[in-house]
């Protein structure tokens, strides 16, 4: 009977392994031993099969023990050691697993396979591909379970032409029917970059199964081709094939890429309709989705619905809190994860780091600096960096210098922060001092490095030097990027270098490089101080043409240059086709109206902003006031500026109380502005007190004069313009004894006025005409059409 018998224990091992019951299936091998039944090879690698279904290291050890208990009968069987050298490859226990396979007196494709597996699981992926030519060298072909392990090898090293090479072995022996293969080599091609491959090795599918689509999907996402993701996402729906938790993730990460709300809430929903679990992997990427799309309420509920949090997770909503400026939110959440006994990992540490460097707050900073002294994580090099960044932000750029001295391994990342932490404040010198011991230290300095210097040029007005620099970085051979450009155009603009600004905007294009929403409001900027209409309009061109000209920064600068070009009408249309009008834009179309004088039509723009609900800042008052005060509107400019503080809570700076001063001495109120400048919160300024005087010279207001010119000679001593105001004032008057003693005391100074300027734009040309200056080539022409238009006003007068 022992046939039968044994045949018996066999099958109900057998069974008791498939369905995991590994104790039973040992106490059955025990029973069997205690009736002196012999047991077979055949048994032993059932158990150790089911050892490896349920990953039980320990149960496998002790078969593997009594196999060796039973003598070399069994431990050099090639079916019980191809067994063994799996159970351990699939457990994770690389070292017995390679000292056995090494031993093997017979190798077989199922060993190889394990090893080779193994090898991959764990990161070896060369010496993987190793095996798997090795293999084929000794007479076996690798079949459709080593092939796609061989391919996840050769995308985690981005070896594309060995890929390829298997590619060519999967055809020659017929595997690129098998979809398990065929998502292999798209899986590989993706992660290489070959997406037309991976989408050829695709359609050719003929059966896809949800891993092909999933691999095609993850590949175009990974590869930033978001919307060709989505795309494939919804082919695979409309086949018919349903969704896995891996296809809806990447859909959501592509989604998320895109700011795409309406299908990352659509997959959302797909994953709620098919019951799927928001674990720490699906849950991430829904949380990611909204936080990326800035929906916070919503990522708030997801986080809160997820059954698992990990570590991971906790940072993606700390993360989104921060991208969202609710830094007190992200605290409280880094306080609820201790509470749940989470340790904060390096990416917990930037988080915070970066928040009190976004708020300035050195207390919060050093508590965290703090923590990762006393948790070993200070010699991170991304924790590092938040520290330099954190400590720069707050204004200790000395901390930071101490910080960056005492990290002992300094990637390129880490010496471009404190870089960067120099440059933002100007620190040209100790940028420059660091740019070059980096060189000395054998770390090559990067694009972002040069970038930096340059900055740190121009934050401290040493622009000759960075256009010096700018051009030493093109002559050793390293490419200028969007950003360098963008802060070379940015510096050269706002410094008062307007012509040489359009000039590097131009020279950008040419170089391939597109421009920004930054550089071409920076350009903008450049034509409005130049009054260059005709740049100005090409540049809007441009930014029509390549989807710009919607952008708020982009629209708020084409106003601007439109308005202080002349052409109201051109900014009010920009303003017009605005679909979604913003703060910055409707602060931009006031202040045109204003500076054309149409307070109308600049009290009309404020209104429409307070009926769509949006809150008028500082800039808007400053707008108005000023609109009201050029046309004489002065009830209605007190009402307005009673209404800044009383209605919208703002306190009025120096410079609307100097609106309201104009407004007040245009109208002839001169008592009630002077009034207005005692009682103000703040000392009034030159610019103030400057315009008093000009309105007391028109009023005849002399005596007024006298006392506040005192105190403007005493604010700005050495200003020609505030003597030749205060002289033209008592000129007015008719009090020459004054004017005299005025222009001695600019003569004794060494004061000079300063000639008017004005300037015309005739095609290319700029033509400018200082008073008193003849230099202008057509000077006599201008005369004697000067000489002719006075002619006919008399005659016509």
């Amino acid at each position: 009977n022992h046939p039968t018998l044994y045949k018996s224990y066999f099958h109900t091992i057998s069974s008791l392994c498939k369905d995991g019951e590994i104790q039973q299936a040992v106490d059955l091998l025990t029973e069997m031993d205690s009736k002196n039944l012999s047991v077979g090879p055949e048994i032993y690698g059932e158990i150790l099969q089911g050892c490896v279904y349920e990953r039980d290291l320990f149960t496998g050890q002790q078969i593997h023990a009594q196999v060796l208990k039973h003598g070399a009968f069994f431990a050099r069987n090639e079916y019980i050691e191809t067994k063994l050298v799996i159970f351990y490859a699939k457990c994770g226990a690389f070292d017995v697993a390679n000292n056995l396979f090494s031993r093997l007196r017979v190798k077989n494709v199922f060993s190889w396979a394990a090893i080779i597996g193994l090898k991959c699981r764990i990161g070896l992926n060369e010496e993987a591909l190793m095996g798997f030519s090795e293999m084929q060298e000794n007479g076996f072909l690798p079949d459709n379970f080593v092939v796609p392990n061989a391919l996840k090898a050769c995308g985690a090293l981005l070896w594309l032409g060995y890929g390829k090479g298997v590619h060519g072995h999967v055809v020659k022996v017929g595997f690129d029917g098998c979809v398990f293969v065929a998502s292999s080599l798209i899986d590989m091609y993706g992660k290489c970059g070959a997406l037309e491959d991976a989408r050829k090795v695709f359609d050719a599918l003929i059966q896809r199964n949800v891993i092909a689509w999933n691999s095609m999907i993850v590949g175009y996402m990974q590869n930033g081709m978001n919307e060709q993701a989505i795309g494939v996402f919804h082919e695979m729906r409309m086949e018919g094939v349903e969704p896995s938790q891996v296809s809806v993730s990447s859909f959501l990460s592509a989604s998320a890429n895109l700011g795409a709300i309406g299908e990352g809430k659509q997959g959302h929903a797909i994953a709620v309709l098919h019951g799927f679990e928001l674990d720490s992997i699906l849950g991430s990427s829904v949380l990611n989705f909204y936080s990326k799309v800035g929906l916070i309420d919503d990522a708030d509920l997801v986080f809160d619905k997820m059954l698992e949090k990990d570590v991971v997770t906790w940072n993606l909503i700390i993360s989104s809190y921060l991208q969202s400026g609710l830094v007190n939110k992200a605290l409280d959440m880094c306080h609820l994860m201790r509470s749940e006994n989470l340790r904060f990992d390096c990416v917990t540490l930037s988080s915070i780091l970066t928040a009190a460097a976004n708020s300035s707050n050195i207390k919060l900073g050093k508590e965290g600096h703090c923590y990762c002294i006393r948790n070993s994580l200070q010699s991170d090099v991304v924790v590092a960096s938040s520290i330099v960044d954190m400590y720069a932000k707050c204004g200790r750029i000395d901390y930071a210098g101490h910080v960056f001295s005492s990290t002992t391994n300094k990637d390129i990342i880490l010496w471009n922060t404190l870089l960067a932490a120099y440059a933002n404040v100007g620190h040209s010198g100790e940028a420059l001092k660091l740019f070059y011991q980096m060189q000395l230290e054998s770390v090559p300095p990067n694009v972002a490095s040069w970038n930096s210097v340059i900055l740190g040029f121009i934050r401290n007005s040493q622009l000759n030097e960075a256009k010096e620099f700018f051009s030493q970085m093109q002559l050793l051979g390293v490419h200028p990027n969007l950003i360098t450009w963008t802060t070379l155009i940015t510096g050269l603009s706002h410094n008062g270098f307007h012509d040489e600004a359009l000039q590097v905007f131009q020279e950008m294009q040419e170089s391939g490089i597109k421009p920004n929403t930054v550089s071409i409001s920076s350009a903008l900027s450049a034509c409005t101080n130049v009054t260059s209409l005709q740049h100005g309009r090409a540049i809007h061109g441009y930014a029509i043409r390549h989807d710009l000209g919607s952008q708020i920064s982009v629209s708020t600068a084409l106003i601007d240059m439109y308005a202080k070009c002349g052409c109201l009408s051109r900014a009010k249309r920009v303003f017009d086709h605005i679909s979604s009008n913003e703060l910055p834009v409707y602060n931009a179309m006031i202040s045109a109206y204003a500076l054309h004088g149409q307070a109308g039509e600049a009290l009309a723009v404020y209104k429409n902003l307070k009926e769509a609900g949006i809150e008028p800042d500082g800039i808007t008052f400053t707008s108005v006031l000023s609109a009201c005060s050029h046309t004489g509107l002065v009830n209605e400019g007190l009402e307005i500026f009673i209404e800044m503080a009383s209605k919208h809570h703002l306190s009025p700076s120096m410079e609307h109380y100097g609106c309201v001063v104009s407004l007040l001495s245009r109208s002839g109120r001169l008592d009630e502005a002077f009034r207005l400048i005692l009682t103000m919160p703040y000392e009034p300024d030159a610019h103030i007190i400057g315009q008093l005087i000009a309105k007391c010279r028109e009023h005849n207001e002399i005596e007024l004069v006298e006392h506040l010119s005192k105190y403007l000679l005493e604010l700005e001593p050495d200003n020609s313009g505030n003597y030749v105001a205060i002289s033209n004032a008592y000129a007015t008057a008719g009090r020459w004894d004054d004017v005299s003693e005025i222009r001695d005391l600019m003569k004794e100074k060494g004061l000079k006025k300063s000639p008017g300027c004005s300037w015309i734009q005739i095609g290319e040309k700029l033509h400018s005409f200082i008073a008193g200056d003849g230099s202008h080539p057509n000077t006599e022409d201008i005369q004697a059409t000067l000489a002719l238009l006075g002619i006919d006003m008399k005659s016509s007068a």
